[in-house]
């Protein structure tokens, strides 16, 4: 996007950039001019003072790049009562933040996460990616964006998206499964099968909070797929797996192989006490982001990006006599998602759409309309809750029975 933002006194025109390509115009507002409310820009509209080539314009229209937007005078509101402020970063945060760029493009950052730190904060966790982005903002920049995560122990590739256009493009292609991730890890044992397929539904376990997932094949609990690859071995005793998750479900990689019988190195939430090896090899959990390949957007060429190991893993790998070269093959393409993988996609990439179009919804109505009363909390809702109960009515069937824990389901694919 180019153009004067300067001053609201008089005519202002905007080209739309690439990054806007297909985006409604009273979300162009919001992005480059977020100081404008709704009902201004719906005012404006009406009465056909914004124009777009020329032409008047309806705030669900969608922009296309390289079109001119002329904005009227006026429509600036004072700042709102809670803006974000930009938190200033110590040298020593701003010099961390630096350190894990391992690749830019207009569209994106790459980072290469260390492990033990937070992609994003919560209860009691300070440190954390998200609250270093304002390290790579110019001062008339956007803030850049999360678009995807990591576990807090999980180290490796992470994209970050530079503009709010970028951010939508990158996000739809993580949901959709069309961006490849690959994965390394160091396995307790060896598996059976060296090439397999590990597909076992997913759900939180009760009473974790949702700290802890589980394998639930009670009919509640949602599709995932992991596609594995034995790497080398050492012995009997350890595995070097390389991983690709075909969805994306909390924790997935390191429940699907604690459920195979081989726990991740390290990972003590899902492998207990033997999920850790003896001698010089790290306690810290061994499972990395290796390498990322997904396309950005407009003319910019794809990103294929690999990120180095951390000291503990790399370490590991040579205690064990793993060489890094003999993974360094581009694995097989996975098969194309299904259709019912597709419809799911579609379905959870709407429910974000719809649970960022509420909160705009709610922004309009705290600024444009503060005459709006507000619904009593005291009074009560006579809506029915939807969807179904969470009892189980006498007499109906829960469906199949969950697998025991003592029984390992086995993992498609070929014996060596």
């Amino acid at each position: 996007m180019s153009g004067d933002k300067s001053t609201s006194e008089q005519v202002r025109q905007f080209t739309v950039g690439a990054d806007d390509e297909g985006v409604r115009l009273d979300r162009w507002f919001k992005r480059h001019l977020p100081q404008i409310g709704f009902a201004t820009v719906s005012r404006w509209a009406r009465t056909g003072q914004i124009r777009v080539d020329g032409k008047r314009a309806d705030p669900a229209d969608r922009l296309a790049a390289g079109q001119v937007l002329r904005v009227p005078p006026g429509g600036d509101a004072p700042e709102r009562k809670g803006a974000r402020v930009r938190k200033p970063l110590t040298p020593a945060q701003i010099e961390l933040a630096e350190n894990m760029v391992i690749a830019r493009s207009e569209a994106a950052l790459v980072l290469n996460k260390p492990p033990g730190l937070a992609t994003q904060g919560g209860s009691g966790t300070h440190e954390h990616v998200d609250g270093l982005l304002d390290a790579y903002a110019g001062e008339d920049e956007p803030r850049p964006r999360l678009v995807h995560r990591l576990d807090k122990d999980t180290s490796g590739v992470l994209l970050i998206a530079r503009t709010p256009g970028s951010a939508a493009y990158f996000s739809k292609h993580f949901s959709g499964r069309s961006a490849r991730k690959i994965y390394w890890a160091l396995v307790m044992g060896v598996p059976d099968i060296d090439d397999g397929l590990i597909e076992l539904p997913l759900a939180k376990q009760p009473g974790t909070g949702g700290e802890k997932m589980m394998v639930d094949e009670s009919g509640e609990g949602q599709p995932a797929r992991t596609r594995y690859r034995v790497l080398d071995r050492a012995g009997n005793s350890t595995a070097w797996v390389e991983l690709q998750p075909l969805t994306g479900r909390t924790h997935q990689l390191r429940v699907h192989m604690a459920a195979i019988g081989h726990p991740i190195v390290g990972d003590g939430k899902y492998g207990g006490k033997e999920a850790f090896l003896s001698g010089s090899i790290s306690r810290k959990m061994h499972l990395h982001a290796r390498r990322l390949l997904i396309d950005q957007p407009g003319k910019l060429p794809g990103l294929d990006v690999t990120a180095p190991l951390p000291e503990h893993f790399a370490a590991s790998m040579a205690s064990l006599g793993f060489d890094e070269a003999d993974g360094a093959a581009l694995p097989p393409t996975p098969p194309p998602p299904g259709r019912e993988e597709i419809k799911a996609a579609a379905k959870a990439h709407a429910k974000q759409y719809r649970k960022e179009r509420r909160g705009e919804r709610r922004g309009r109505g705290a600024s444009d309309d503060p005459a709006k009363p507000q619904r009593d909390p005291a009074r009560k809702s006579t809506r029915k809750p939807a969807g179904k109960p969470a009892g189980n009515p006498a007499g109906k069937p829960t469906g199949r029975p969950a697998r025991k824990p003592s029984d390992r389901p086995a993992p498609r694919g070929r014996k060596p």
